[in-house]
């Protein structure tokens, strides 16, 4: 059983894509990092997947799909960051209300640094095959007041990054990612 958790990297064109979407790689990756080193080993896999073409029309994530299509019953959750890494607010999260319960009881973990919001409909270009499909998907919702100021553009750079703003980001990824690994059941679908 997976809990796949995801960023892709997409709008190296002109800038070098730190914000769209290094950081939801990074966050992703930070995740599953912290929960290795931390010794904490899930009764599930977490599964770190790093998307390609998502803006040449979401061509990585077809062909992942393509190949594990035939295991979805096994995909417990699909979690992709890509709305940069600002301050964390909580989670997009699409699934049944029985599961939504669920996550939101999870998003109660996060009261110590204030994130612990769900909202309506998990966004994801490379997670929406699985949610189609009915499996659980969720999705970092942050502060995107200056998103557009950097997306796409020359200014999306290293420097765009608060590390404390991204600490906070991988925080929500690691609890969220780990707990729904470690549950005794798998989320309702």
């Amino acid at each position: 059983q997976i809990v796949l958790v995801s960023g892709h990297l997409d709008s190296w064109d002109v800038g070098q894509g730190a914000m769209d979407d290094g950081g939801g790689a990074f966050i992703s990756w930070e995740a599953l990092s912290l929960i290795k080193d931390l010794g904490l080993r899930p009764k599930r896999t977490l599964r770190l997947v790093l998307w390609t073409g998502e803006e040449q029309g979401g061509i990585g994530a077809q062909q992942y799909y393509q190949l594990h299509k035939e295991n979805i019953s096994n995909f417990v959750i699909v979690m992709e960051s890509d709305e940069g890494t600002f301050k964390p607010s909580g989670l997009g999260f699409t699934g049944n209300a029985k599961a939504r319960d669920i996550v939101k009881e999870i998003m109660t973990l996060l009261r110590p640094i204030n994130v612990t919001d769900v909202y309506d409909n998990a966004d994801g270009t490379d997670i929406n095959y699985w949610m189609r499909d009915g499996v659980p998907g969720a999705s970092l919702r942050d502060d995107v007041s200056k998103y557009f100021w950097f997306h796409h553009s020359q200014g999306d750079m290293m420097t765009v990054q608060d590390p404390k703003q991204m600490n906070l980001c991988a925080a929500v990824w690691t609890v969220v990612s780990y707990v729904i690994a470690d549950m005794e059941e798998m989320l309702p679908k």
